[in-house]
């Protein structure tokens, strides 16, 4: 009776020592499993996440694709760390030497594949649109400067021209040019808040926005790093003296796609194009550029002086005179005898 329940006993630990080393063995291969490099080409692949993507069919489509070859252990280790829920969506790069568990650690921290696109001082909304449109991961539902969205996004400003900032953005593919452009909007407010900030006294502005406006004429009149101040100058001074600002820049700028880059007598006579600082006084109605925080900068520290009047050289930059026999010299010099390469700024895009 002893002997047969001993005998019970030893089976019962043999059974058990089976079992765990069963066990033991599983594990280990689960764990070597889990932590086997996926099978990805040596130049790695793209994972897109698409909104409403679970990490089953994730998992699902890169098992079809033959990088994850055990999923179920990608569900069951999510599911036991409350993760399965947690992905986000967007691009991923997987390279070579990923492991499962690195990979939902990277679905789970949303380290997506980052581009970037740059909008550069002095264009206009139009041309910010089309050079978003340019790009392949950014998705494109703004219909124009006038779209209604982004009309409710400058509200209470009217127009949308000039209320967003020329910088280099960073994005994830499924962003829109609307998400770009919110922050892009954002980053104006915040600058023009700063430089109104720091603004020198008895500036001839009521408002920020003003500042703004004379920002971006200061934007299309030069890119001459070393000249904004100077032309800020001249035109502040111009308008404390009651002086019209009389610059091309707005003139261009009203007359829209109708400008062939001939600019004409009848266009500086016209008084029905309300940016015409030829024949109306002050501020054009709205900016006629996105300016850059250079020029932010210099429309609220203009450089002090007794300059007047500026006039393109051909180059790129300008000569600046106090008086207007001065100015008029300088006139005969550089616009009545222009050279074949001339032009008023540097080239814009």
């Amino acid at each position: 009776m002893v002997a047969a329940v001993s005998r019970g006993w030893r089976w019962l630990l043999l059974s058990a020592a089976i079992l765990a080393l069963v066990a033991a063995l599983a594990v280990r291969e689960a764990w070597q499993r889990w932590q086997a490099p996926l099978l990805l080409p040596e130049s790695g692949i793209l994972l897109t996440v698409y909104p409403g993507d679970s990490l089953r069919s994730v998992a699902e489509r890169l098992e079809m694709q033959g990088v994850l070859q055990h999923p179920e252990l990608l569900l069951l280790w999510a599911r036991y760390h409350k993760q399965d829920v947690s992905i986000r969506r967007g691009e991923y790069d997987l390279q070579p030497g990923l492991t499962a568990e690195s990979l939902l650690a990277m679905l789970v921290s949303g380290r997506v594949v980052q581009y970037q696109v740059t909008l550069p001082e002095g264009i206009v909304v139009a041309q910010a649109l089309a050079i978003l449109r340019e790009e392949p991961a950014l998705t494109s539902v703004l219909s124009g400067p006038e779209d209604a969205r982004l009309l409710t996004l400058v509200a209470p400003f009217e127009a949308t021209e000039g209320l967003f900032l020329p910088e280099t953005y960073r994005f994830e593919r499924g962003d829109t040019d609307l998400d770009l452009l919110q922050r892009a909007h954002r980053a104006l407010l915040a600058a023009l808040e700063q430089e109104w900030a720091g603004r020198a006294p008895e500036l001839p502005y009521a408002t920020p926005y003003e500042a703004l406006i004379m920002a971006s004429i200061i934007e299309r009149e030069t890119g001459v790093v070393e000249e904004r101040e100077e032309i800020a100058g001249v035109f502040v001074r111009r308008l404390q003296r009651g002086m019209r600002l009389q610059t091309d820049p707005t003139i261009i700028y009203g007359l829209g796609e109708s400008f062939d880059g001939n600019l004409r007598r009848s266009h500086l006579r016209d008084a029905g194009n309300l940016f015409n600082t030829y024949r109306h006084d002050g501020l054009p109605p709205t900016p006629i550029a996105l300016p850059g925080r250079a020029a932010l900068r210099a429309a609220l520290q203009p450089a002090a002086g007794e300059t007047l009047f500026f006039v393109a050289r051909g180059d790129g930059s300008h000569e600046f005179n106090t008086t207007l026999e001065g100015h008029e010299r300088a006139v005969r010099k550089y616009q009545l005898q222009r050279r074949k390469d001339y032009r008023s700024s540097p080239e814009k895009p």
